[in-house]
């Protein structure tokens, strides 16, 4: 009887990728605020271009990670929201009005 063996392929497999759960471009655009989405398309688009310049995906896979944590706050808005709020009110010192669109707390909280 011969000797079996076995090896890992290195071929890619289709819709396979090393990045985190949630972390593929079209789940983290998805994931955000509309009023995120076109600061996603600009850092998307520059770490593309980066990455085929200089044949290197680190910077892509970074920025990836980096708005793929902001989507996941966004998941819960409304708890986005109260985080808002709240750190609206620690920076500035004055309570947020209830009614106040959420883009105005979230400039006063620098997000």
């Amino acid at each position: 009887m011969g000797a079996v063996t076995a090896h890992a392929s290195d071929a890619p497999r289709p819709g396979a990728h090393s990045l985190a759960p949630g972390a593929a471009p079209y789940a983290i655009r998805s994931a955000l605020l509309e009023s995120d989405r076109p600061a996603f398309d600009a850092a998307y688009a520059a770490a593309l271009e980066t990455a085929r310049q200089r044949l290197e995906l680190t910077e892509l896979f970074d920025m990836l990670e980096q708005w793929r944590r902001v989507a996941v706050l966004h998941s819960d808005r409304d708890n986005f929201r109260a985080v808002a709020r709240r750190t609206a009110e620690l920076v500035t010192g004055d309570p947020v009005p209830a009614d106040e669109p959420l883009e105005t707390t979230r400039a006063k909280a620098g997000l």
